[in-house]
């Protein structure tokens, strides 16, 4: 990372991190708060559900477009860090590692990172709402189509995109070029992580925190987010198509 030294440049940054996480995942932290509080003057966690994946329309061809649509739109923060940190100099955009010589041993790490992270996440979810601390988490749409998976699926590769580049990639790099410590960056990359998901609850908060943790120590270890974002996908296929899936038989449609 390539630290910058004068006040001015400082500032830049920092003013350039705001946008960028005021457009993508700082706007979406804010948001998850008020929905929570919103819940909890409702009543009980336990009784709130989340919405991951809902229908946008009632009619077939508008709910594929508006899906469509939104998939490309999020995609928009990702592509403005990628060429933000490319137009300082393209060696920052390369030593994120989002691409890989060896992509069967990212598919691999990635296969990895999922199990270490997604056995235990279940575990973290049941026990949430056990305890009522934690909203149901409705992961299937309302209307099922012929492409219901296919967009599922684009679902996922754009939440492991978006997340990891931008909250893992992007922000540990110009964190650390202002001059922060590891573990400064890694718990405030966690932070932002669980933050945005307190809609769901403080359990899945925690756990979210907790998989940042994870991930941003991995990182630093390793400086490759390809991983990442293969585990962060996996993740989210499961829990999207395998609840579409199987989750009638297992209760949890």
């Amino acid at each position: 990372m390539r630290p910058t030294h004068s006040e001015p440049g400082r500032r830049l940054l920092g003013v350039e991190i705001w946008i960028v996480l005021g457009i993508s995942l700082g706007q979406s932290a804010v948001y998850a708060v008020i929905s929570l509080v919103a819940q909890l003057t409702r009543g009980p966690l336990r009784d709130s559900t989340a919405t991951l994946n809902s229908s946008r329309s009632d009619r077939e061809w508008l709910d594929l477009t508006y899906q469509v649509l939104g998939i490309g739109f999020a995609m928009v923060p990702v592509l403005l860090a990628l060429y933000l940190l490319w137009r300082d100099d393209p060696r920052l955009v390369r030593g994120m590692g989002l691409t890989d010589a060896r992509p069967l041993r990212a598919l691999a790490h990635g296969a990895g990172l999922a199990a270490v992270i997604g056995i235990p996440g279940i575990g973290v979810y049941l026990l949430g709402r056990a305890l009522g601390v934690t909203a149901e988490i409705l992961t299937v749409p309302e209307n099922v189509y012929w492409w219901t998976i296919v967009i599922l699926v684009l679902s996922a590769l754009q939440n492991g995109l978006l997340e990891e580049v931008v909250v893992v990639g992007y922000l540990f790099t110009r964190l650390g070029q202002l001059g922060w410590g590891q573990w400064q960056i890694i718990v405030t990359s966690a932070a932002l992580r669980g933050t945005y998901h307190l809609y769901q609850g403080f359990g899945q908060g925690l756990g979210n925190f907790i998989m940042g943790l994870v991930f941003g120590w991995w990182y630093l270890r390793t400086k490759r987010v390809l991983p990442l974002v293969i585990a962060h996908t996996v993740l989210d296929v499961f829990a999207f198509v395998g609840v579409l899936l199987v989750g009638e038989q297992l209760g949890l449609r």
